[in-house]
């Protein structure tokens, strides 16, 4: 069965980015800092289509999962308007589902990714993200208000997050202003690293 999932790194003060985003200057600058134990990895690389990366180890087995287990991602504007750029052609080999008040035309690229966008609301994007993910996963790929607004509608099932060992100090929290009487919450595994500390959560609605 399907889950509705997100997997993301933070700082170790709650920061999933820093400030002053744009696509020159995608998740405010932050990204080597909390990403760092990904950037090693040549599962990584070989994700987003380029050479990079001196290890093979169990931090890259998760990134592959991760990617293995997903049908189909949601992400909010401004994260598509940073990654845009720099993506490469089919980077997500899956459809993508933009939320945004623009309208336009599905983009469909050569391969299997498509983004199409959505201007009726997280539920329009989940319905028609379920329908292209058949049995595998929904992403909530991000950015962090769009995270919380699936948060804060009940809707995701389990998220994954690694822990970077860095204070940022400042920029956008991962759980700001969420519904903290949402969920029952269980930690379901946790896989220390050198670089970050893996936390995978259970997330059941209360009745």
């Amino acid at each position: 069965m399907s889950k509705v999932i997100f997997d993301c790194a933070i700082s170790l003060d709650g920061f999933f980015a820093g400030e002053n985003r744009s696509p020159e200057n995608p998740m405010g600058g932050v990204s080597e800092k909390l990403h760092q134990w990904m950037f090693k990895q040549k599962a990584f690389w070989k994700h987003i289509k380029a050479e990079g990366g001196d290890e093979d180890s169990a931090d890259g087995k998760l990134i592959e999962r991760v990617f293995a287990r997903t049908g189909a991602y949601i992400m909010g504007k401004r994260m598509y308007e940073e990654g845009e750029v720099h993506w490469a052609e089919d980077l997500f080999e899956a459809d993508v589902y933009v939320l945004t008040h623009e309208q336009r035309a599905p983009w469909i690229q050569n391969g299997t990714t498509t983004f199409y966008f959505i201007n009726d609301g997280i539920m329009s994007a989940l319905k028609k993200a379920k329908q292209s993910a058949q049995d595998k996963d929904i992403r909530i790929q991000g950015g962090a208000n769009t995270i919380q607004q699936f948060l804060n509608a009940g809707l995701i099932n389990e998220c994954f997050i690694h822990i970077a060992p860095v204070f940022l100090g400042s920029g956008i929290r991962l759980f700001e202003s969420i519904d903290k009487d949402k969920y029952d919450i269980i930690i379901s595994e946790v896989i220390p690293s050198n670089l970050t500390t893996h936390i995978r959560y259970q997330l059941t609605q209360k009745k």
